[in-house]
């Protein structure tokens, strides 16, 4: 087992909150990122991760398949994101007798949409390999990059808007954010690639256990589609965005919005979660609009079951109370369940 660069918060914040409610945790010492909940009526819980014994084992993998949880969620009537299709690597379409779901087809596919479009591995977490791709030349070299890793990927038409994510905890909404993909702003000396190096740093000042991966192809082909490179120097003040994904882990950054959600986006991530069959879940939303008004024109981009909230968490003082009332929450649940 390979020790992941990043550090997860969850056991130690669990260690640190489970005597609250007189309960105890085993952290494995080796890791940390697996462990033993000992409740004070002698019942015992486990996690590992950012998974914990509060979702049925069942929604969780639907969750964790995004064209699975695509069909269950479009079929109870939410948006998702439109044109949404899987294709295979060319050696996974042949084992399972589908040659007509390859990589040729998918760009057949894509064509019907229309470019950009979307492409991203079907079973991925935090935003990894999450790519707007805008002509047949990079189409292919992203497609051929997921496949190195993964056997299905995921085609879907190009939806814009503010990207948010709002965790729900039963019937209550736990935090909701607005989700900043990586960028940089220019100071009109600094290359884009010293400004990286620059944000690098900060973030390991505060605390944020991210490495900025600047030979990503996503973001060559994002500064490409801006006529930029790393080399180059943007006025003062200019914005830069890198990545077409808003993920924390990918250097994303967060506006709280949490006590600013519509009632009515708040009711709508709450059912989405129960029909879904989860108790805590992390609902991704592209809204066409602003979450705080009522709804207009939004998709479900994704649900996780074990919604990872290391960087919200590291994000502020504030955020790291909300996170460590969230699992004290979690874990009054699971001492009733």
């Amino acid at each position: 087992m390979k020790k992941k660069s990043e550090s997860h918060i969850l056991g130690k914040l669990l260690k640190k909150i489970a005597p609250r409610i007189g309960a105890k945790v085993f952290l494995e010492p080796e890791w940390n990122i697996a462990g033993q909940i000992i409740f004070k009526s002698g019942k015992k819980s486990y996690f590992r991760y950012n998974t914990i014994d509060l979702n049925p084992v069942g929604s969780s993998e639907i969750a964790k398949d995004k064209d699975y949880a695509n069909l269950f969620m479009k079929r109870q009537g939410y948006p998702i994101v439109p044109g949404s299709k899987t294709f295979f690597s060319r050696e996974w379409a042949d084992a399972i007798g589908s040659p007509e779901r390859d990589i040729d087809s998918a760009y057949e596919h894509a064509c019907r949409l229309g470019f950009p479009v979307i492409v991203k591995p079907n079973s991925g977490s935090q935003g990894a390999g999450v790519s707007l791709v805008s002509n047949k030349t990079d189409f292919y070299k992203t497609m051929k990059s997921i496949f190195k890793r993964h056997n299905v990927a995921l085609v879907q038409q190009a939806v814009s808007g503010k990207d948010y994510r709002i965790v729900v905890l039963d019937d209550t909404i736990i935090s909701a954010y607005e989700r900043i993909p990586l960028s940089v702003v220019g100071d009109g000396a600094l290359t884009i690639l010293q400004l990286l190096d620059a944000k690098q740093k900060n973030f390991k000042k505060i605390g944020r256990d991210i490495n900025l991966k600047t030979q990503d192809p996503r973001i060559h082909i994002k500064l490409k589609r801006q006529g930029l490179t790393l080399q180059s120097i943007i006025p003062k003040g200019q914005r830069v965005e890198l990545l077409d994904n808003a993920n924390l882990s990918t250097g994303g950054d967060s506006i709280d919005m949490t006590t600013q959600v519509h009632p009515e986006f708040a009711q709508i991530a709450i059912n989405l979660t129960r029909d879904m069959g989860l108790r805590l879940c992390g609902v991704d939303l592209m809204i066409d609009g602003d979450i705080s008004k009522p709804p207009h024109q939004y998709w479900v981009l994704e649900i996780n079951a074990a919604p990872g909230l290391d960087h919200y968490a590291k994000s502020g003082t504030e955020q790291k109370h909300i996170v460590e009332n969230l699992y004290l929450k979690v874990l009054e649940s699971l001492d009733r369940a």
